[in-house]
């Protein structure tokens, strides 16, 4: 369970973190460089999920989806200064219930 965790972690800052060097390299005007880094990253986060171990693709991505809106929280937060509200922290919690029971729950 702590590798799928990791996994999530790894591959939600690959998607985050190469999504805003491309945000930043087209909308703030940084240099090609935090593009093309970015578009790397991002690529990487293609492959991440793939080291998975849950054999239902679909549900991997789904799963991955829930804890990338948890992820994006935390980093506008943390990196862009936004203080999460109420409202965000609930949805964030709603979104990792929904994780957990995709992935955790036994199914028979």
């Amino acid at each position: 369970m702590l590798t799928a965790i990791l996994l999530f972690f790894l591959a939600g800052i690959a998607e985050i973190g190469g999504g805003y060097l491309i945000w930043l390299w087209l909308r703030e005007e940084r240099p090609l460089w935090y593009g093309t880094v970015g578009a790397i990253v991002l690529a990487l986060y293609g492959i991440i999920p793939t080291i998975q171990k849950f054999p239902n693709f679909g549900r991997v991505y789904a799963a991955y989806g829930g804890g990338f809106i948890v992820l994006a929280v935390l980093w506008g937060w943390l990196i862009d200064r936004k203080t999460p509200d109420l409202y965000d922290l609930i949805g964030a919690t709603v979104c990792l219930l929904g994780v957990s029971i995709m992935l955790w729950v036994p199914r028979h």
